[in-house]
């Protein structure tokens, strides 16, 4: 039902375009279309959802009534959770990636924390940290690469965060203000630049891209940040049906090199399977579904057109982690044992929206993610945020 809403209501805002602006040279709102839109023209003259980065109202509201009902696996996902929503207590924005990753794990804890209780103790610690940052940080120097992925580590949290808060009557506006002047001045510039590294560094970034769009209410991010997603999801996802892997700046023109050397290319291989056997690819795979999860919560369905892409995936790459074994499709034959709270994303999305069957994948939620996923850098709670949320 969610999704023949928003084909209606794209459908309007294209016939009010046309009659407004007519047919010749005009730039329409062709991705806001629910179902098979390219997400490469972007949205024209949109108006932003709030709260609507990675959780939505919706999303949110369900959860907290979840929780409030004493209802699992939201329960004691938020009651661990819970334990990182402490003061910030600092004074200045840390500079080291781990003290930058303890804070910003602390915004979005704290911002979730508040939303789900209505607790202002909460919401006073969210905004204590986004108002240091908004004040005191300088940006990310160059460093190697770094400096792009620890931006979109941390833009990643920190999004989410701001744009969950947007909602607190007692955050001033002039410090909201600030928040948002602070990500354009010192987020974008790392976050624009596209890495060439391994492809889940750019999806990282792209993730802190939509999401910090959306709190800034910044339509031309919002729109870089789907255009870069055109280009890394097929250089990212292998698809038979695509007619080859497409060439990516960092890829020194030589495909097998680039992704590790597969030894059988099937649908859902990534382009890090190989790399370390997963490790990588739950990362990358994280990045490119809340990515698409933003753009939804936006009117923007790039879930459609990735859909063979985005299942295959899950499902190979779940029964590679339910198995231990790669299926032919390494020469390392033995997966990782690091398993990460980042399938109920997409889970949610394809079968409990879309009614899709992804057994594999369903399979390793109940019987593993749930119980042992780790929540790392922008890996945060998806059992409790994205567990059924419809």
């Amino acid at each position: 039902m969610r999704l023949y809403n928003k084909r209606i209501v794209a459908l309007l805002m294209l016939s009010m375009l046309f009659v407004l602006i007519g047919c010749g040279g005009a730039a329409t709102d062709s991705s806001s279309s629910g179902d098979s839109a390219s997400s490469s023209t972007g949205r024209a003259g949109m108006t932003f959802t709030h709260p609507g980065a990675v959780n939505s109202k919706a999303d949110l509201d369900f959860v907290k009534g979840q929780i409030a009902a004493g209802q699992e696996p939201w329960t004691s996902a938020f009651n661990e959770m819970k334990t990182i929503a402490t003061p910030g207590k600092r004074t200045s924005a840390p500079t080291t990636e781990n003290s930058q990753k303890s804070d910003a794990r602390k915004a979005y804890a704290n911002a979730l924390a508040w939303y789900y209780t209505d607790d202002v103790t909460y919401a006073e610690n969210a905004i204590g940290i986004l108002n240091v940052w908004g004040k005191t940080f300088n940006g990310y120097p160059s460093a190697d690469g770094q400096n792009l992925l620890q931006g979109g580590w941390i833009g990643a949290l920190l999004g989410p965060a701001a744009e969950i808060m947007r909602g607190y009557p007692g955050w001033d506006p002039a410090d909201m203000a600030r928040v948002q002047t602070m990500f354009r001045n010192e987020f974008y510039p790392v976050l624009n630049e596209m890495s060439t590294w391994n492809g889940n560094v750019d999806l990282t970034q792209i993730d802190a891209m939509m999401s910090i769009a959306v709190f800034n209410e910044d339509e031309a991010e919002f729109n870089l940040g789907l255009q870069r997603m055109e280009t890394r999801f097929p250089a990212y996802f292998y698809l038979k049906s695509d007619g080859g892997v497409p060439s990516i700046a960092g890829d020194g023109g030589n495909i097998n090199t680039f992704w590790s050397n597969p030894t059988l290319w099937v649908d859902g291989l990534t382009q890090e399977t190989c790399r370390d056997n997963n490790h990588h690819a739950q990362f990358g795979m994280a990045s490119a579904l809340h990515a698409a999860e933003v753009a939804w919560n936006q009117g923007v369905d790039v879930y459609t057109e990735n859909s063979d892409r985005f299942v295959a995936a899950l499902e190979l790459m779940a029964t590679q982690v339910l198995t231990h074994d790669m299926q032919g499709t390494c020469a390392n034959s033995m997966t990782t044992y690091d398993l990460y709270d980042t399938w109920e994303v997409g889970y949610n999305h394809y079968h409990n929206r879309m009614g899709l069957s992804l057994p594999k994948t369903h399979e390793l939620i109940i019987t593993q993610v749930r119980r042992l996923g780790m929540n790392d850098w922008n890996i945060f709670y998806e059992t409790l945020t994205h567990a059924g949320v419809e």
